[in-house]
């Protein structure tokens, strides 16, 4: 059977999909199409079930939880770090509040994030996508960016100063990681199937761990701005033991996020978190 697999097209998830794309293990019966879109549209594609598997933003997974269950593997982890605010000058964190952000989509988990921080409806935003925010700050376009993927790494480069990292507040706050993303499997495959294929996309996640070399060799074509040493690092940041599997760590940080956003009035309960694997 042909299943469809939705990722972003970054350096961490080419790593985690790296033996799957390049056929370094056996994955019968099953075969996977790659589909690589930024993960707002996977999110609002995970809205109408298309995708078979998809990363998916924890901060969406409420929104599809009946449609989709989350793998154990796939997880997505700032320990420490995270998303982060940048402006063209240096702020303090009060100073955000009132002011024009440009954000990568109401549904990624750093969106939600910055609303635990400073409060709902206590700034505005413009969605922008996430490779064009840098530059958006920078031609004034507006007051401070909320920075994904590499952009954590180059926002210098466009002479901007980092404000907040999402990920260091949400340690500092609670003594966890900020879970950002995480893989998701329609239920409709049934639970045999959904296991199945969560034990090869772990197979695929601990390959390229092991064979970190030619792992990140083959994530450079999606490094934008970034050397190999660069992309390393991001892949370090973000393909890790909780990748492999959330742990109890991982998902007491999941409970709490959610938990926080729903009393928020930002995201619907949960009642039953699954992980399949």
């Amino acid at each position: 059977m042909n299943l469809t697999l939705g990722h972003s097209p970054d350096p961490d998830d080419a790593f985690m999909f790296y033996a799957l794309a390049t056929g370094k293990i056996d994955t019968s019966p099953w075969q996977f199409e790659h589909v690589l879109q930024d993960i707002q549209t996977l999110n609002q594609r995970a809205l109408a079930g298309e995708l078979h598997i998809t990363a998916v933003s924890i901060h969406a997974y409420p929104f599809v939880a009946d449609t989709y269950a989350l793998t154990s593997c796939g997880a997505s982890m700032g320990d420490g770090y995270g998303p982060l605010v940048v402006a063209r000058e240096p702020l303090n964190v009060e100073a955000l509040r009132g002011r024009t952000i440009a954000v990568p989509g109401e549904m990624t988990t750093a969106f939600l994030a910055l609303n635990l921080l400073l409060g709902v409806g206590t700034f505005r935003h413009i969605v922008v996508m996430f490779d064009r925010i840098l530059d958006c700050v920078a031609r004034g376009e507006a007051d401070a960016g909320l920075i994904i993927h590499e952009g954590q790494l180059t926002y210098s480069r466009h002479r901007l100063h980092g404000v907040v990292d999402l990920g260091a507040w949400w340690k500092q706050e609670t003594g966890l990681p900020l879970p950002l993303g995480g893989n998701a499997i329609r239920r409709d495959l049934g639970m045999p199937a959904m296991r199945d294929i969560a034990t090869i996309l772990r197979r695929s996640i601990e390959y390229g761990l092991a064979h970190r070399a030619e792992a990140v060799e083959h994530s450079l074509r999606y490094a934008r701005d970034m050397g190999r040493e660069l992309a390393d690092r991001f892949v370090g940041m973000y393909v890790n033991n909780f990748t492999v599997d959330y742990g109890e760590v991982g998902r007491r940080a999941i409970h709490e996020l959610l938990g926080r956003a729903h009393h928020s009035g930002l995201v619907p309960a949960v009642p039953d978190l699954e992980f399949v694997g």
